[in-house]
C-alpha cells in the first residue's frame, strides 16, 4: 500500500470562529478548511488523499515530508500528522460505478424483465468474459 504521513498546519485565523484553514507545507496548493476541529481533521485527510493520488497518477515525485518540529506555526495554530493510503483512494476510483446508456430491442428488454434479469450485472459479466478479465466486480 502507498501510505503517506505529512504534517499539516491547522490555522485558526484571527476572526474568532471555531474553524481552521489547513495547509501542507510540503505540498503547495494542497489546502482545505473545516468549520470545527472534527471537520478540519476529516477535510485534511480528504484533501491529502486526493492531492497525493493526483500526483501519483500524473507521475509526479512525492516530496519527503518535513520534520514537524521544524515547521513555523501561526499563533494559536498547531501541526498534526495526517496519514493517508492512496491505494484505498485508487480502489474507490477504479471501482466507481459509471452509468451507461444503451439500446436493446423492446422484445429483448421485455423478456429480460420477465426473467427478472439484472441488466447491469449481466452486462458486466459479458464484458469481462469478452475481454478475458477474471477479476471479480466490486
Amino acid at each position: 500500500m502507498a501510505k503517506y504521513m505529512f504534517p499539516a498546519i491547522f490555522d485558526p485565523g484571527t476572526d474568532g470562529s471555531e474553524g481552521y484553514t489547513i495547509t501542507f507545507p510540503d505540498l503547495p496548493g494542497c489546502i482545505t478548511e473545516g468549520s470545527d476541529l472534527k471537520e478540519a481533521m476529516y477535510m485534511a485527510k480528504d484533501a491529502l488523499e486526493g492531492f497525493l493520488y493526483s500526483m501519483e497518477e500524473d507521475g509526479e515525485e512525492i516530496p519527503v515530508p518535513s520534520i514537524p518540529s521544524a515547521i513555523s506555526v501561526p499563533e494559536g495554530g498547531f501541526v498534526a500528522i495526517v496519514n493517508v493510503w492512496t491505494d484505498i483512494v485508487r480502489d474507490e476510483v477504479e471501482n466507481k460505478s459509471i452509468k451507461k446508456t444503451l439500446t436493446i430491442p423492446k422484445w429483448l428488454n421485455d423478456a429480460g424483465e420477465a426473467e427478472k434479469l439484472n441488466f447491469s450485472q449481466l452486462l458486466q459479466f459479458a464484458i469481462k468474459e469478452r475481454l478475458g478479465i477474471k477479476r471479480g466486480a466490486k
